[in-house]
């Protein structure tokens, strides 16, 4: 049996592989941040052996000269944060390890005040609706299952004994009188609506674009062949590669660009398929164009013919899932039946004096306890060692930090460049 929660029903992620990852982009941003200041430095160096050096090379040392400084002291600023620059006794410097207490006290009394506040528990409470919740989760076990078994194994029967052939012309016929007869626009805006309500869509979006990009990389000879193909003759066979290349690796970037929930690329498209769910149940131009695609779809032969056929694929599928303990059939039959339980058996009045019951028992539990966990809290801070503190600190925020080096390394070198402009100008 699963995790009962009450407020997701997403699976939780293992905590040692997200530490992984934070340490992972912390290294990651770090090296950036110190490359940028060891490229400034470069940079500065190799300008000062410039002969006679003009304007311009004036301009690009004036520049790395103040990246430089400002590269080192943003370092200094974040490092003496977690831990003394060089090993050097500088004041103020290992601000958290050397304040690991307080900060221990802070923490706790902060989740005392703002997460265990009675009134966001009875809010939060209230928000996920745990007796809908508890309801669902008590019609899964038991029950459903063996009804499900029990119809599994009566329906191989009952599909044996029906005419295949007098089945099939009638499923064809049927179904696809049905179709033409359906409008299907608001439906299939509906569905797309509860799975983009859900995030239910977010997988099958990351899946289409995953498979995008395997055939993006898989095409990739193809690709450098249709460039060579449709390029000029004079053009090197070189420049056609490179261009393929560049073309590959653009789509590839796009897609992957696709796959980061919070990229903005990824957002627009989100909010595309929300415009589409709406305008397939609302824009009568939208639905009409559906229509008239689905009409057109139905009159083709090929699909006429596999609308006929499509029942004994049906049939096969079915009888083999049948006969499997872990069928899908069974396991959608499941899920209905417990879905059906809990509309019949949920009663709006007992819902309500049931969550009322769980707002009591949480408020009993947390009042007395409220400043003892937040107490907890604190003590776990104080026990662990300075060392620990400080590195778990960094891990959730410093690879944030290292955008604040690379950024004062930028913002220093473009204050350098305007200094020796603004003093080239007096003088």
């Amino acid at each position: 049996m699963g995790e009962f929660n009450l407020s997701s029903t997403e699976p939780t992620f293992d905590i040692d592989e997200h530490e992984a990852g934070q340490r992972r982009l912390l290294r990651r941003n770090r090296s950036l941040a110190t490359g940028l200041l060891l490229f400034a430095a470069s940079l500065f160096v190799a300008l000062r052996f410039v002969p006679d050096p003009g304007f311009w090379i004036l301009l690009l040392r004036a520049a790395s000269e103040a990246a430089i400084v400002g590269a080192l002291a943003d370092w200094f600023a974040v490092t003496a944060l977690f831990r003394r620059p060089l090993g050097l006794p500088i004041p103020h410097t290992a601000i958290i390890p050397s304040n690991k207490d307080r900060i221990g006290d802070g923490l706790g009394g902060f989740v005392e005040r703002n997460f265990l506040e009675p009134s966001l528990v009875v809010a939060k409470l209230r928000s996920v609706d745990p007796a809908a919740r508890l309801v669902r989760w008590l019609n899964a076990p038991g029950m459903a299952e063996a009804l499900a078994a029990r119809l599994a194994a009566s329906l191989p029967s009952l599909i044996h004994s029906i005419e295949d052939r007098e089945l099939r012309v009638f499923f064809g016929r049927a179904l696809g009188e049905q179709l033409r007869g359906t409008e299907v626009a608001p439906l299939i805006g509906k569905v797309l609506g509860v799975l983009v309500a859900s995030g239910q869509h977010q997988p099958l979006l990351e899946r289409a674009v995953g498979w995008a990009i395997d055939l993006v990389e898989r095409n990739q000879g193809r690709l450098e062949t249709m460039v060579g193909q449709r390029s000029g003759w004079w053009i090197p066979k070189a420049i056609d590669r490179r261009v393929a290349r560049q073309l590959s690796q653009g789509a590839h970037d796009y897609l992957s660009e696709l796959l980061d929930p919070a990229s903005p690329l990824r957002i627009r498209m989100e909010l595309a398929v929300e415009d589409l769910a709406r305008d397939l149940q609302e824009d009568a131009d939208t639905r009409a164009q559906v229509e008239d695609a689905k009409s057109r779809l139905l009159d083709r032969p090929e699909i006429q013919a596999w609308l006929g056929g499509l029942w004994d694929e049906v049939r096969r599928i079915t009888l083999d899932d049948l006969e499997r303990p872990d069928g899908r059939t069974r396991e959608a039959v499941t899920t209905a039946l417990r879905s059906l339980g809990a509309a019949l058996e949920a009663d709006p009045a007992m819902r309500a004096r049931l969550n009322a019951s769980v707002e009591r028992l949480a408020l009993d539990l947390i009042t007395p306890w409220r400043r003892g966990i937040g107490r907890f809290i604190a003590e776990v801070v104080h026990g662990w060692d300075a060392g620990t503190v400080s590195d778990r600190i960094e891990m959730a925020v410093g690879s944030d930090l290292q955008y604040v080096r690379i950024s004062g390394t930028i913002v220093a070198a473009l204050v350098g460049s305007v200094l020796f402009l603004v003093t080239r100008l007096i003088e």
